[in-house]
């Protein structure tokens, strides 16, 4: 069993920036793919970024493309989400999720494991 955790949330002011850490345990995170989503109150689920377990691979959604990147250290099991140029329209839940597949995917239904999610608060 793989437990996600998200560190890094806060609140931030329009412009600002905040980097997210998801620490992964019960597996070795160089075998999982990871992704961060986001929900926002009223809102589905969206994607957001994903990583491939090598981290040569990344996806963003167009909303943050530019602003946002994805890294990890499989050495330290933890995927980050660094967040730039930060938006009202940023704020949500931050989930993190993990899943043992080969391809990185911004499909949620394709990830086994979530986080219990972190507070992203963007002021205007």
């Amino acid at each position: 069993q793989v437990q996600l955790v998200e560190s890094g949330g806060g609140l931030v002011q329009a412009g600002g920036s905040l980097r997210l850490s998801c620490a992964a345990s019960g597996r070795a995170s160089s075998s999982l793919r990871m992704g961060w989503f986001r929900q926002a109150p009223g809102k589905e689920r969206e994607f957001v970024a994903a990583i491939s377990k090598s981290g040569a691979t990344t996806y963003f959604s167009d909303s943050v493309k530019d602003r946002f990147t994805i890294s990890r250290d499989n050495a330290k099991n933890t995927v980050y989400l660094q967040m730039n140029s930060l938006k009202p329209e940023d704020t949500a839940v931050y989930y993190c999720a993990a899943d043992p597949g080969w391809v990185a995917t911004s499909k949620a239904y394709e990830y086994n494991y979530w986080g219990q999610g972190t507070q992203v608060t963007v002021s205007s």
